[in-house]
């Protein structure tokens, strides 16, 4: 039981959504994973498990009303063991991410801010979603910054000269990383403007707007780059459109079902599925960023989250 009720707080069907922020971002570098992208991924998935923590802490007397089956209000986990399993959640994130260096560290800290800004104050507000969003597209930068940083070790450099393109310099993660970041980012607003609706539900136009914005989105990660045309090979693209077809497949047919019937069980269905097609959407990212192994390393994570998902509520 004690287990169970660990699950459902940190929502732990959700955890296969992760690593792939920080496997886009190292693909929109374009560098292969090392292990500081290994540390990256080990840091978001420690912040994204005290923002699940927290998140139950700060809404347990909302939850004790709309939720009452939920860990804290049911009783099975307190309150106080929720709060510190966010700090120490935190803290671990942090220490992960200074092993792969000041810059990723920098990036964390302002992703863990982010994370407890949105839990404790933001949530219920108009910045709401677009922190939630912003939290996202920071995990995509930490990957993408802790990766260019271990390979612009003089280690990795001398290394680097006898490929055909040398390692990036780490101030240039950020700008590279951008805007890969920026799709994630909006389908994440998207998502968490359909969620605050989901325990009453009632609410045709969020979830109207996420499938506009979803199929937007769609068209953006197929379309071509300037400059890139010539360079993609044809199964480099039919990959990028088969991975985005599973994107818009994942999230868009939930929405469209809550569009037509705004009822909470349909509403909640939508965020599951928007949750769901984030890992698509990182995989069609990083074979658009031309790491087409990285983008089905991260496809596979797609039965996983599946399976647990029937088991523990991403939600």
């Amino acid at each position: 039981m004690t287990a169970r009720a660990w699950a459902e707080l940190l929502r732990v069907s959700a955890l296969f959504t992760v690593p792939g922020d920080a496997l886009a971002g190292a693909a929109a570098v374009g560098r292969r994973p090392n292990r500081s992208t290994a540390l990256a991924v080990g840091a978001s998935l420690c912040l994204y498990e005290a923002g699940m923590a927290l998140n139950d802490w700060a809404d347990r007397e909302e939850d004790a009303v709309d939720r009452p089956h939920r860990p804290i209000p049911s009783g099975r986990i307190t309150p106080r063991a929720a709060l510190t399993a966010a700090g120490a959640l935190t803290a671990a994130g942090l220490a992960l991410a200074a092993r792969a260096g000041r810059p990723a560290l920098t990036v964390a800290t302002g992703l863990a801010a982010t994370v407890w800004a949105y839990d404790l104050r933001l949530k219920h507000t108009p910045a709401g979603p677009a922190a939630m969003a912003a939290a996202r597209g920071l995990d995509l930068i930490l990957g993408a910054t802790a990766t260019a940083t271990a390979t612009a070790t003089p280690t990795a450099t001398a290394r680097a000269t006898t490929t055909k393109a040398p390692a990036p310099p780490a101030r240039a993660a950020v700008p590279a990383a951008l805007p890969a970041a920026a799709l994630l980012t909006a389908h994440t607003y998207a998502v968490t403007a359909v969620s605050r609706h989901e325990a009453q539900g009632g609410s045709t136009r969020a979830p109207l707007a996420a499938l506009t914005a979803v199929t937007a989105l769609g068209g953006a990660v197929v379309r071509d780059r300037p400059g890139e045309t010539k360079r993609a090979s044809a199964p480099a693209r039919l990959l990028v459109t088969a991975l985005t077809g599973a994107y818009l497949r994942t999230a868009g047919r939930p929405l469209a079902h809550a569009a037509l019937n705004p009822s909470p069980p349909l509403t909640q269905r939508a965020v599951g599925g928007g949750i769901r097609a984030m890992i698509p959407l990182q995989a069609a990212l990083a074979a658009r960023a031309g790491a087409a192994g990285t983008a089905l390393a991260v496809m596979g994570l797609v039965p996983l989250a599946r399976s647990l998902a029937r088991k523990v509520s991403p939600t």
